[in-house]
């Protein structure tokens, strides 16, 4: 069985809408993109060269068409992200030009992709289709990069549809900038009282 990591930048209020750049996600009139940027130091970058490592990754379509616009042109800054398969949930889109993409058309197909045999599956951004993975218990493990920002708006990792779980911290520390670097492997289900278990 493969774990399923989700990987995000997140603000104190939960949004992880467009951390690097102000084009990157405007959708729902959102403004903030880029609240990332002013936060970032050699601490954040080693952290990101080592969540980097390449591994399979799963993204939702919006994501993947931000990733699939800028990465096959710039791979010498992720090593390794044009050879890693691609897994894309979409019911609008096929087939793309980026090598090695498969598409997925709905949870079940990722509880056949979690089942079978290979690499770890990274997550990045991807907000819908994270909260549909915690509303499916599919999250093996939350790796959260904490930033201290406040938006107010903008979509967020968490709604109010996730199956209620405990998680345990295995790795953290705090940046320079004041990032707080979160890592969290599944750990019991609340709702059956077997936290810790």
């Amino acid at each position: 069985m493969r774990k399923i990591i989700v990987l995000t930048f997140i603000t104190l209020d939960g949004v992880m809408q467009a951390p690097g750049g102000p084009e990157e996600d405007t959708s729902g009139g959102f403004k903030y993109g880029g609240w990332s940027a002013p936060y970032g130091d050699e601490v954040s970058g080693k952290v990101m060269q080592k969540q980097m490592e390449a591994t399979d990754i799963l993204l939702g379509r919006k994501t993947f068409d931000i990733f699939a616009d800028f990465w096959p042109k710039h791979a010498e800054h992720w090593p390794g992200i044009n050879d890693v398969t691609k897994y894309v949930l979409s019911n609008t889109m096929q087939k793309s030009d980026w090598e090695n993409t498969v598409f997925l058309t709905s949870v079940a197909d990722i509880e056949k992709l979690k089942n079978s045999e290979g690499s770890d599956i990274k997550v990045w951004g991807s907000s819908e289709l994270a909260q549909l993975l915690l509303k499916h218990d599919l999250v093996d493990e939350l790796w959260l990069k904490i930033y201290p920002v406040i938006l107010g708006k903008g979509k967020k990792l968490f709604d109010n549809q996730a199956v209620p779980a405990a998680f345990e911290l295995t790795e953290s520390l705090v940046t320079p900038s004041g990032v707080i670097v979160a890592n969290y492997a599944r750990n019991g289900n609340v709702k059956t009282g077997t936290i810790g278990a």
